[in-house]
């Protein structure tokens, strides 16, 4: 599948300095390139950066399949079709899982991998408030606001209905979409059940950025990261939660500047 994506061409603040490589980002379940803009910005620094719209979410096409090996297939096919070698691959959430399959079944060919706030195992769907919040018609609602309301009679978390908004889109004639594919992500329950190979290794440089706060990574989940990485660091940011690439933007970006892009 041919993914939609944004490029941040490499943007030095210096004359000597060289690129680190290219950087490509995939993102976590209902989100998209657009929750990437700043840290891509940030990171254009060291080298060019790719934010990737992930199959059944953002510009990228819809499809009734929707699993981890497939996003691993279809990003390797994105690294192909753009003759990217050896990239430092980055991913949140679902992201992470797809970056963590991609680097169990192509060994050797990232230069670095860096997951977010997820573990290598199962995890069960456990979003039918967010499906619900997506799931009504939208038809007749003539702004954002209305669709809000309606929104948070099935989702309460204003954080969390203003991150799913990011991929609402209003069309000419005046009508509102959802860019995700609702129905298809509903229908692929089992998508965090089981997504890895038999074969679960990694000699990978790896960096694991978690929140201290989160419900995604259990002191268990330490053991396993371990047990799995022979080459990985943990850093965990105190307090944060599931999206510290945005609610902790500066101590995130603080780490990766020390622990990857610094040492590239």
């Amino acid at each position: 599948m041919k993914l939609s994506f944004k490029l941040y061409p490499f943007s030095p603040t210096s004359e000597n300095q060289k690129s680190i490589g290219e950087i490509v980002i995939l993102h976590g379940l209902f989100g998209s390139s657009k929750n990437w803009v700043t840290v891509a910005k940030a990171l254009s620094e060291f080298g060019s950066v790719y934010t990737l719209d992930q199959r059944n979410h953002g510009d990228s096409p819809h499809a009734n399949e929707h699993s981890i090996k497939l996003m691993s297939e279809d990003l390797e096919e994105f690294l192909s079709d753009h003759q990217i070698q050896n990239p430092i691959l980055l991913g949140h959430s679902m992201g992470g899982l797809v970056a963590m399959y991609f680097d169990f079944t192509h060994q050797g060919v990232l230069k670095t991998l860096i997951v977010q706030d997820i573990a290598p195992r199962s995890y069960p769907f456990v979003y039918e408030k967010e499906i619900a919040s997506m799931s009504f018609p939208l038809g007749g609602f003539s702004s954002r606001t209305d669709i809000d309301t309606e929104m948070a009679k099935y989702l309460p978390d204003t954080f969390i209905r203003q991150f799913l908004q990011m991929s609402l889109e209003r069309l000419d004639s005046g009508e509102y979409r959802w860019k995700l594919n609702v129905s298809g992500l509903n229908q692929a329950r089992r998508v965090f059940d089981h997504p890895f190979p038999e074969v679960i290794h990694s000699d990978t440089r790896v960096l694991f950025i978690v929140g201290g706060a989160s419900e995604y990574i259990t002191k268990d989940d330490l053991i396993l990261i371990e047990k799995f990485f022979t080459n990985v660091k943990i850093k965990t940011i105190p307090f944060g939660g599931h999206y510290i690439h945005f609610t902790h933007q500066k101590e995130y970006l603080e780490i990766l500047n020390k622990e990857v892009l610094l040492n590239s």
